[in-house]
């Protein structure tokens, strides 16, 4: 493969970010901080804030959020034409914010949820909040206005289907010496995020399996993405040995004999979260000049700031850094 300069430069970049971030190796550096505080000053040697851990957790939320979402698009603005790939996994903090304004206006809320500033490639006027047809008109989210804003499980299914769509069919635009990594990844992810869905609905809202059905990302003519979902739907919530064979019983939590076992959709979700890491780190390490290693680099830091949020939070309920790393199968 002939490596140009700009492949180069930008492998080299992201190299260096990554050295300085923690994922790989450098996650286990965390696990022996004990305060809200002390995460600051670790994240943030040069800018970390004496503030009260009431009001340091949103603003380190905050900050690390905004740090990674600068990294990741200085990363893409380093392209000369970025791919529109890479431009839809920034745009994904877009629709994760849209998903907060939807449930905040099915909840009445005057003030605007938080959102995520992704600069140029931002759509949407979230300033408007709360007239949402000032804040959609003319980008791509105008068709919510003809749904019913109440339904926000549809409404989240419907944007996580636009999204994903989106995604799929820009990979497959991309050169196959680029994309073999993305393409298992991204396809794994689909397929997870389905499983996921699937046992959240049926767990915590006692869905019937046809409704479910119906809330599933489908991608035309990828019907691996929800067979192994769908077959989700047959299994008792309850017995463990039902769920031995399926694609993804390494990720449902094991049973001790005697004990009443019920499927556990958290366990499930961090499982599947490891598993991707570390797909993702993998393919990183050995995919090197490839858009692979761009998009590797892109879940990489998005996963570093779901580390660091996930331990700051997991202090207001006394869970120490080391089981939040432990719980995420980050360690």
């Amino acid at each position: 493969m002939v490596i140009s300069g700009e492949r180069a430069y930008i492998y080299a970049k992201i190299c260096g970010i990554i050295g300085k971030s923690f994922v790989g190796k450098r996650v286990s550096a965390l696990g022996g901080i004990n305060r809200l505080a002390e995460l600051d000053r670790i994240v943030f040697p040069n800018a970390n804030r004496d503030l009260p851990e009431r009001e340091l957790l949103p603003d380190l939320e905050r900050r690390t959020a905004e740090k990674i979402v600068r990294e990741i698009i200085g990363i893409i603005k380093c392209f000369k034409e970025p791919p529109e790939f890479l431009i839809l996994l920034i745009r994904a903090y877009e629709y994760a914010d849209m998903k907060a304004v939807l449930s905040a206006l099915a909840d009445r809320e005057t003030m605007s949820p938080s959102w995520t500033d992704i600069g140029e490639f931002r759509t949407v006027n979230f300033e408007a909040y709360p007239n949402i047809e000032k804040m959609l008109k003319g980008t791509e989210f105008e068709f919510l206005l003809k749904e019913d804003m109440t339904d926000t499980l549809s409404l989240q299914t419907k944007l996580d289907r636009r999204y994903y769509g989106a995604v799929w069919n820009a990979v497959l635009k991309l050169p196959r010496g680029d994309r073999k990594g993305i393409e298992k990844i991204i396809g794994d992810e689909i397929s997870l995020r389905n499983a996921a869905w699937v046992l959240r609905l049926r767990t915590y809202y006692n869905m019937k399996p046809e409704k479910i059905k119906n809330m599933l990302i489908f991608i035309e003519g990828k019907k691996t993405f929800t067979d192994d979902s769908l077959e989700a739907l047959n299994f008792a919530l309850d017995v463990r040995s039902e769920w031995t064979k399926w694609k993804w019983a390494a990720f449902v939590r094991e049973g001790n004999i005697g004990e009443y076992w019920k499927i556990d959709p958290r366990y499930f979700q961090n499982q599947a979260s490891a598993f991707l890491y570390r797909s993702v780190y993998h393919s990183f390490k050995t995919r090197p000049f490839t858009l692979d290693s761009v998009f590797c680099f892109v879940r990489l830091k998005q996963s570093e700031e779901d580390v660091i949020t996930s331990i700051a939070e997991g202090f207001g309920f006394n869970i120490t850094a080391r089981e939040s790393l432990t719980l995420l199968g980050a360690i």
